[in-house]
């Protein structure tokens, strides 16, 4: 490194091997040359005298010679410092910035001019490094060893500090910003690298920043104390930005507002979302719009506001960050205080009706409309449509716009009582929407206003489907009264054929050419028993007796008889839900209903395909997610039985609880099987629904009510009052026969003939009544010396539940049978907790009535 006569400093000249030297330079050299050998020649002539001096200068001549028609050749070249050098040097030196290059050991290769300036060089002192100039000064050691690190590391790096007095000596006094930078470089044909640094003073910089931030701070604090709110939100509708005036309206501490955390449609009150929504941008502009509005404060409180909201689009058509600025309407001049509070309630009102209201012009176009407009009829109309005046008939569909133009034309003409007009959107035809058009009231044409009419619309989807849910509901109740009707009727015909076949097959040996035939006659009447019993399980009218279930069990007892009913070829699946709740249903009929959707499920698939039988717990938050109107938030166990057969339409589905409606062919079904279905789980209590597409299969979803006992040892079924409904069946060896009084009530004369010879048959003394008010009066003639009393439940002038409350008041100890066609459960809500009873339901045996009245005798 040296000083030019300039004073610059510069690095020694590399030998540049691609720079051919002139014929001046190359006379030059031979000259210092010859000069060089002269001077030498007489300073050792005489010590070493004139012929080995003569010598010498000889050998150096011919090297002069040799070298100088080199260099004419070109075989050697010298590189003195080329115009290329000359030019670098000259605009690193003019850098503004200090630049000093060093070894790896820290010695100094090259400095610029502005780096002498800075460090105080260029007065005279001498040039040290960056490392060597700032590792003793507290505020830049930590950057400067920081810097040295990743250099040796190869890594570059760079930092900001900031001095109390200038690096330069005598520099100005005042407190110093500097950036210093370092970087590693290779050079050609150089083993080690350099590290190049750059020092700068960045005081300037620093300042003009401190004053930007400044400006800016107090542009914030005049936005944030404006006499107007202002918001800023992103696209996603979260507040990214709100000022201290909108905080302080809606009582939002801004000490703990995070940006981002607080939702647009969490402070806009009411419908406000949906006009809030409804502007929008072309895609790569913006747009502005007024929107007056009601904003939720912290308290659950209403502010009016007015909007002046922007909102952009990018070019394609995404939309962008938005930015409002809100004006409160609750505040103003006296003056105009009632005028502006009637403005708020008005628009209040406007926007937070639950009806949409769109106002209309001459020509049928829209003017104005409410938020609950937009957000109902958003799919069709938005605001950029009602900004242009679209036609309101846009809304209608195409089949009702001649219904609603005939009532618009009668708006016009201020015509009152203009039918409503129901109809569904355009976009959705599950949408069912009512229109009310209504003209305006004569004498409003000088008050400055465009409408003619105003149309009021309200949605009516939820209303047509309870509708069509009532409608259902009552058709299933009347079919079931009528089935139930039918079956309790048929049960007393019944009756008497069974005792009948019975009298006759006593008094008849198989031998007997008859036999066959009574048997016959029997087996029928029992099927036919059969079918009544299903009729009376879709009706509601059968008697069942729920016991607390756990379904895992149950299904697994069943496994095996759904194998079996299914057959081969059809892959059955039963899924049990863990830890299955406990429900109270009767086990025999629920077995039942698993069996007949199995059937169905396997002549769905014709012969092959997969059954999967699966339950869960449903709790009752899950509930409403099934999407089931008639399904309560309540929890329950979900039974599910799909199958992949070919589905149903929808015209069928409607259908297929209806009893006696089948699709199979003729004597393939009776119709009968899902309508016990649906009767004997609307019985239990649950609720029972069907999904299915054509060609992909079907899914009955059945739940049950969860039971939860309301004690710890859960309630015994039969109760003190109560005495065993049925007898399933009867020990064929057991004894029969009694003594006792009986006292038999029963309208029906063959089936009260019929009973009294059977219990006749078997010994009992037996007294017959054809009404309850004559059973009352043949009692009191015996002075009560009557055991048992077999009374029919439905009788004219006294039932049967009637009797047995007259008859306790003579004889509370009396025991009864009741029998009928209906279910227990239809009369003994209303009797007596400690009336003892027993129920036979119709159609019975002989072998039954006489079970019946023996074990409750000896009960």
């Amino acid at each position: 490194m040296a000083r030019d006569a300039r004073g610059d400093f510069y690095p020694v000249p590399i030998v540049d091997q691609q720079t051919r030297p002139g014929v001046v330079t190359r006379l030059i050299i031979f000259i210092v040359v010859l000069t060089a050998s002269a001077i030498v020649f007489g300073i050792f002539r005489e010590r070493l005298g004139d012929t080995f001096l003569l010598g010498m200068l000889g050998v150096l001549a011919m090297i002069g010679v040799g070298y100088l028609f080199a260099t004419a050749i070109g075989f050697v070249q010298i590189a003195p410092r080329s115009v290329t050098d000359e030019l670098s040097k000259a605009f690193v030196d003019s850098a503004p910035q200090g630049l000093v290059v060093t070894d790896t050991k820290g010695r100094i290769v090259y400095a610029n001019r502005a780096y002498a300036e800075m460090t105080g060089a260029a007065t005279g002192t001498a040039v040290k490094s960056v490392e060597a100039l700032l590792s003793d000064m507290p505020e830049a050691s930590g950057i400067v060893s920081r810097l040295v690190s990743g250099l040796r590391d190869g890594l570059p790096g760079d930092g900001e500090f900031r001095l109390s007095q200038a690096i330069r000596p005598g520099a100005e006094p005042g407190a110093r910003w500097y950036r210093v930078e370092a970087r590693p470089f290779s050079v050609p044909n150089q083993r080690q690298p350099l590290h190049a640094w750059h020092l700068a003073d960045i005081s300037r910089e620093r300042a003009e920043q401190e004053r930007f931030f400044l400006d800016l701070q107090k542009a914030i604090d005049h936005l944030d104390h404006a006499p107007a709110g202002f918001f800023a939100a992103d696209q996603e509708g979260r507040v990214t930005y709100i000022n201290a005036t909108l905080a302080e309206w809606l009582g939002i501490d801004l000490t703990s507002f995070t940006p981002g955390s607080t939702r647009l449609s969490e402070i806009v009150a009411g419908g406000g979302m949906a006009l809030v929504r409804s502007v929008k941008a072309d895609p790569g502009s913006t747009r502005n719009a007024v929107i007056d509005l009601d904003l939720t404060k912290v308290t659950g409180e209403v502010l009016p506001v007015r909007f002046m909201h922007r909102v952009s689009a990018s070019r394609d058509g995404v939309g962008g960050p938005t930015r409002t600025i809100v004006l409160n309407r609750a505040e103003g001049e006296d003056a105009s205080a009632d005028l502006r509070a009637a403005e708020v309630r008005f628009t209040r009102f406007f926007n937070s009706t639950p009806m949409a209201i769109a106002g209309i012009d001459q020509s049928g176009r829209i003017v104005r409309t409410n938020a609950p407009f937009l957000s109902m009829f958003g799919a069709v109309v938005d605001r950029d449509a009602v900004d242009r005046r679209v036609r309101f008939d846009t809304v209608i569909p195409a089949q009702d716009r001649a219904a609603f133009a005939a009532a618009f034309e009668k708006a016009r003409q201020r015509q009152a009582n203009i039918a409503p007009i129901d109809t569904t959107l355009p976009a959705d035809e599950e949408r069912h929407i009512r229109y009310y058009v209504s003209g305006l009231a004569e004498g409003t044409e000088g008050d400055g206003t465009e409408e003619v009419a105003i149309v009021f619309a309200t949605e009516t989807t939820e209303q047509k489907a309870l509708e069509a849910q009532m409608a259902q509901s009552q058709k299933m109740q009347a079919v079931g009264e009528l089935a139930g009707g039918i079956a309790h009727d048929f049960n007393n015909v019944l009756t008497v054929i069974i005792v009948a076949s019975d009298l006759l097959l006593a008094n008849h040996r198989p031998s007997d050419p008859s036999f066959p035939d009574l048997i016959s006659i029997k087996q029928n009447a029992n099927r036919a028993a059969s079918l009544v019993r299903q009729l009376l399980a879709f009706s509601r009218k059968q008697t069942l007796r729920p016991q607390v279930l756990n379904l895992t069990d149950v299904l697994a007892d069943l496994r095996l008889l759904l194998a079996r009913l299914v057959g081969k070829d059809v892959r059955l699946k039963i899924e049990h839900g863990r830890d299955l709740w406990q429900v109270k249903a009767d086990v025999s009929q629920f077995e039942q209903v698993v069996v007949n959707l199995a059937a169905n499920a396997r002549d769905a698939m014709s012969g092959s395909g997969d059954l999967t039988v699966r339950t869960r717990n449903v709790s009752a938050d899950e509930a409403a997610s099934f999407g089931y109107r008639e399904l309560p938030a309540a929890d329950s166990v979900l039974v599910e039985v799909q199958d992949t057969g070919t589905g149903m339409t929808p015209e069928v589905m409607k259908r297929i609880f209806e009893p006696f409606f089948t699709t199979k062919g003729v004597g393939a079904g009776t119709g009968l099987g899902l309508s016990m279905v649906y009767g004997i789980v609307k019985q239990t209590g649950g609720y029972v629904f069907v999904e299915s597409e054509l060609g992909k299969g079907t899914t009955f979803r059945i739940f049950l009510p969860r039971h939860v006992p309301e004690t710890k040892a859960e309630t015994a079924e039969v109760t003190a009052g109560e005495a065993p409904t049925a007898v399933a069946k009867a020990d064929s060896t057991a004894d029969l026969s009694g003594s006792a009084s009986v006292l038999l009530v029963e309208d029906e004369d063959a089936l009260r003939m019929g009973a009294v010879r059977a219990l006749q048959r078997g010994g009992y003394t037996v007294h017959e009544a054809s009404s309850g008010v004559e059973a009352l009066e043949i009692f009191k003639d015996l002075d009560g010396q009557i055991d048992i009393v077999v009374s029919d439940v439905v009788m004219p002038e006294m039932d049967g539940p009637t009797l047995l409350g007259e008859l306790r008041k003579l004889r509370p100890d009396i025991k009864f049978v009741f029998v009928s066609g209906y279910a227990a459960d239809a009369f003994d809500k209303n009797l007596p907790a400690d009336a003892q009873f027993a129920f036979l339901p119709k159609p019975f045996s002989l072998k039954q009535l006489a079970t019946m009245v023996k074990e409750m005798l000896d009960a």
